[in-house]
């Protein structure tokens, strides 16, 4: 089955994926608690990480650190609802998947950390 979307006419697609973004954003912030505290941790850090950088490129690296963590939550939450609606039972490839997917998350936010303290120290 191909999708809708392409057949729509080519000005119309920046449009139609600009309101599934949105509508992905909205998703994640209802059904994801992990989600609502990094969009809490990025409206605390983010403000002061422009005070904090002293050049364009610290204050680009400190904000670019969280918002990297924010991309890596989404594409986890999303491949963790499309497992879930596979299966809901337990299965092995199921968890390594889930599993691998967190460690995606830790991994950006120790890039995080580390791009912190290396800037503030």
């Amino acid at each position: 089955m191909e999708s809708p979307y392409k057949s729509k006419p080519l000005l119309a697609r920046p449009f139609l994926a600009l309101r599934c973004a949105f509508a992905g954003l909205a998703a994640a912030w209802r059904h994801e608690v992990a989600f609502r505290l990094e969009i809490l941790g990025i409206a605390v850090c983010g403000p002061l990480a422009l005070l904090v950088g002293e050049t364009a490129v610290e204050r680009a690296l400190l904000v670019g650190s969280l918002l990297l963590v924010l991309i890596v939550e989404l594409v986890n939450s999303a491949l963790e609802a499309t497992l879930d609606r596979i299966s809901l039972e337990e299965h092995p490839l199921i968890g390594r998947a889930k599993d691998i997917g967190s460690a995606a998350v830790f991994l950006a936010s120790l890039n995080a950390a580390a791009i912190w303290l290396l800037i503030l120290v």
